[in-house]
């Protein structure tokens, strides 16, 4: 999956810093960190992640075979093309001008009906 950067046995020398900042808050060395003592006495494996998959992914996605590519072209050819989805900037300004449309319709069949000399 990735290189390892450090193995599950080794342990932090006295030097490190968090070696040191457990000390100075009462950890004995060979114990568990916790109230019981009952955390973790080696530490967690870690690797360098070289993909952009979230961190609990395992799975690859696996490239189709030649033959579902070549099916699934045909089907395409088949079909009439999908509409293309209108950014959302451009749905705002077709929903913009259909309400202005329809305050211009409004004010044309209130014109009609009300004049304003009545």
């Amino acid at each position: 999956m990735g290189e390892e950067l450090s193995g599950s046995s080794a342990a932090i020398t006295s030097s490190n810093i968090g070696f040191q900042l457990l000390k100075k808050h009462g950890w004995k060395e060979g114990t568990g960190l916790g109230i019981a003592e009952q955390g973790r006495l080696e530490p967690i494996r870690t690797h360098v992640k070289k993909n952009k998959r979230g961190i609990g992914a395992e799975k690859v996605k696996r490239p189709k075979p030649i033959e579902a590519l070549e099916a699934e072209s045909k089907n395409e050819k088949e079909k009439p093309p999908k509409k293309s989805k209108a950014s959302k900037r451009m749905r705002k300004m077709l929903e913009l001008e259909r309400r202005l449309q329809e305050t211009e319709f409004d004010r044309a069949f209130r014109r009609e009906f009300w004049p304003d000399n009545v």
